[in-house]
């Protein structure tokens, strides 16, 4: 028997990931989701989650799905074709629908099952696909798995969307693909740019509000609202994990939409549902959006006025308007070795790395939440404001 394995290159592999400061490694947290963490005992002030309004861990969230769990206990059992779709996975999709203002949705069991399903089910190999080149891995990876030609146009231009719509001679189906609020620069997409051309064009237009739901908008129903295009977005993709403090993913829009993927998207079709007591808490957190206003005010407030802060002292924050703020450091030795600093200083900040953004392009992403108090903050910036001293922005 021989002592070698097919998997041995793997070794060697991870070293030199190791070598190049790549090699990610799970941490185990201990306790709930807070505006601090506890690592390893150790207790740091966080600023790695997406939990934008902190709800993760409100009561009300809790009871929710302790309400659920007595109702319907925890698993499944089955697809939602088969037996999975309960009367609470009902009530919480007409919930999103009624929040979305559309005519229908469809749960999913994450977004990125959401985007991983619905793009294949509208386009193949005879349609054509436009992508923003920053767009999110769901996005990419649901691009890719259609078939579909794929032309990438260049982060947020417009123009250049344009010039690829002009050149292209596809007579099939034609989807615009973009998230609405990017993950890694905290920018936004130019919806009123990208509706126009969806009319002259006659293409569909998908959106991905994931970062965005909750935050933006009069009402918080994301960027599409805040800019004044929801008319225009024919396929809206969001999550429940993020700003609204649950699990899972959705998709809304027209009737004739949600019945096609109902039959069509395969990360549904050939999925066990979730567990009706992890979606329950949807209801209850899209209640707490529309009648807490002031958590995603106060939230943009002081997001504001951190960017602001960082940007004074030097830092290159790029274009972000939101509470996702990059700061762009380089190499990624440099910005792990800033990273373990912070944590040393008692802030969990994560770094960004290939991957996820380009080689060279490594950044400190700093996910501001509702729960994060001004002194908090305040410390953070000193803190960074001393790195600044040492290291330069």
């Amino acid at each position: 028997m021989s002592d070698t394995s097919p998997l041995d290159w793997l070794s060697g592999a991870l070293r030199q990931w190791d070598a190049r400061h790549l090699r990610r490694k799970l941490r185990v947290r201990n306790g709930p989701q807070q505006p601090t963490i506890v690592f390893g005992g150790k207790t740091l002030a966080h600023f790695g989650a997406n939990d934008y309004l902190n709800l993760a861990n409100d009561s009300r969230i809790v009871q929710a799905v302790q309400t659920a769990m007595t109702r319907h206990g925890w698993g499944s059992g089955a697809s939602p074709l088969i037996s999975g779709h309960t009367e609470q996975h009902a009530e919480v999709a007409e919930a999103v629908a009624r929040f979305e203002q559309c005519d229908a949705a469809l749960l999913f069991s994450s977004g990125f099952a959401a985007n991983a399903g619905t793009i294949p089910a509208l386009v193949g190999r005879d349609d054509a696909i436009f992508a923003d080149q920053k767009n999110h891995a769901s996005l990419i990876d649901g691009c890719r798995l259609s078939g579909a030609p794929i032309s990438v146009y260049r982060h947020g231009d417009a123009e250049h969307l344009e010039l690829l719509l002009q050149r292209s001679n596809c007579n099939g189906k034609r989807l615009i693909v973009t998230d609405s609020l990017f993950s890694m620069d905290g920018d936004f997409a130019p919806l009123q740019q990208i509706a126009q051309l969806r009319e002259r064009f006659n293409c569909m237009l998908l959106i991905d509000e994931a970062h965005a739901t909750g935050v933006f908008g009069a009402s918080g129903r994301g960027v599409a609202e805040r800019m004044g295009v929801e008319s225009s977005i024919d396929i809206k993709i969001g999550t429940l994990s993020k700003a609204l403090g649950g699990c899972g993913g959705f998709v809304c829009g027209q009737q004739s939409l949600i019945d096609w993927l109902i039959n069509r998207a395969r990360s549904y079709v050939f999925s066990t549902s979730p567990p009706a007591a992890g979606i329950a808490a949807t209801a209850t957190a899209l209640e707490i959006v529309r009648q807490e206003p002031q958590r995603r005010k106060l939230l943009l407030e002081r997001a504001t006025a951190l960017r602001d802060a960082l940007r004074a002292l030097g830092f290159k924050t790029g274009e972000t308007e939101s509470q996702i703020i990059p700061l762009r450091i380089g190499p990624a030795d440099r910005v792990m070795e800033i990273t373990q600093q912070l944590l040393e200083a008692g802030f969990f900040v994560p770094a960004i790395r290939p991957p996820s953004v380009p080689e060279q392009e490594c950044l400190l992403r700093i996910s501001l939440t509702y729960g994060h108090n001004e002194t908090t903050i305040a410390r953070l910036i000193d803190t960074l404001g001393r790195f600044t001293t040492a290291h330069g922005a």
